[in-house]
């Protein structure tokens, strides 16, 4: 039986322009049943680092996606709202800390 390379994948579509990408990371062949403990540690290991590595590859597909967005709305005449330019100031931050914020200034 031959082995097939093993990948991590992630799919990308939008519908407006009709757009799809696909994300692939390499990686080594899965553990068998057979193997240690330490080789399925490895594999996971392995695994794990690909995730971020992709997750990489998105954010940085999915921030030029919003850029070219942007810049066709700009092209456009349409305007940013307030709301979006807070929003997108703000894309990609620790939540955590502004939902504790909000808290307190509702406190105060």
């Amino acid at each position: 039986m031959a082995s097939s390379k093993a990948s991590l994948h992630a799919a990308y579509t939008a519908p407006c322009p009709p757009t799809a990408h696909t994300f692939a990371a390499p990686l080594s062949s899965a553990p068998t049943k057979t193997q240690d403990v330490q080789a399925k540690t490895a594999y996971l290991a392995e695994l794990r680092s690909k995730v971020t590595v992709l997750q990489g590859d998105i954010n940085v597909f999915l921030t030029e996606r919003m850029e070219e967005d942007k810049t066709a709305a700009e092209a456009q005449g349409r305007t940013v709202s307030e709301q979006e330019a807070k929003e997108e100031e703000n894309y990609g931050e620790e939540r955590g800390l502004g939902i504790w914020n909000a808290k307190e200034e509702r406190r105060q």
